[in-house]
């Protein structure tokens, strides 16, 4: 089973179709129907590592200022408890606990799986992010992960590696500033080359630009610790820019037939 960093964007790509959310509903046929979905998105971004461990995860609508339709929105896909434990066991020893009620599926899940998985049948789970975690620990939790794609789970990493919505400028709508391009080509570089060096970034002359707070930096290194773990590569699932100051470029590990 493939595994894939998806850059989401804004929210309002949940109701749209374009170059991006096609590619992401490319990634749903290509896999067709996994055993679940495990989603790291960086808006469970907490002081803890938990995943989720309801029946019914509810629908997370966490943002505000955009259009009733949005927030209309519903993602009522079911969960899983049985593999929420196998996942905890599956990581040890590293502690990560059972949520049964507190969080869900928020928008940086279900904004990229109603393209993926429009019919929500597929049971889904979330895994948070914890910020009292270093990068090296984000990575290697990453790492413990990679034994899923053998079990038949789709793992999706949701972000931006670059992300600065203090830059957005809105009259470029599908253009990069020179700094946050530069610092996606350098991302490109390593995600397609050895991923495992991702920890490097951080070293980067335009990573305090492109990651001015780690949430939506931070879920691109499951997907490299992963890729790492099998000593392997990822491959580019789409690439593109909006606003000046977002990456949209996705990765994939394992290849995704009939991607952009």
């Amino acid at each position: 089973m493939p595994a894939a960093f998806i850059g989401h964007g804004t929210p309002m790509n949940a109701l749209q179709h374009n170059r991006y959310t096609d590619a992401w509903a490319a990634v749903g046929k290509a896999v067709g129907r996994p055993r679940a979905v495990l989603v790291v998105s960086a808006h469970w971004y907490t002081t803890h590592s938990a995943l989720t461990a309801m029946e019914r995860p509810r629908t997370i609508h966490d943002f505000f200022g955009f259009p009733e339709e949005l927030f209309a929105v519903q993602y009522p896909a079911p969960g899983d408890p049985e593999l929420c434990a196998e996942i905890a066991e599956l990581v040890r020893p590293t502690w990560v606990g059972q949520d049964p009620d507190s969080w869900g599926i928020d928008h940086g899940a279900w904004s990229v799986l109603v393209h993926m998985f429009p019919e929500a049948s597929v049971p889904v789970l979330q895994l948070s992010l914890d910020a009292s975690k270093t990068m090296d620990d984000h990575l290697d939790l990453g790492r413990r992960l990679a034994p899923l794609r053998e079990r038949d789970v789709l793992v999706v990493a949701s972000g931006n590696v670059v992300h600065n919505l203090r830059r957005l400028d809105h009259r470029r709508p599908d253009g990069a500033e020179v700094w946050a391009q530069r610092f996606d080509d350098a991302v490109l570089e390593v995600m397609t080359s050895s991923p495992g060096d991702v920890r490097a970034l951080t070293g980067h002359r335009d990573f305090a630009m492109a990651a001015p707070t780690p949430d939506h930096w931070l879920p691109l290194l499951y997907l490299a610790g992963m890729a790492a773990e099998e000593g392997a590569h990822t491959e580019t699932l789409v690439a593109g820019h909006a606003f000046g100051s977002l990456s949209m470029t996705s990765y994939t590990l394992g290849a995704i037939p009939g991607a952009l």
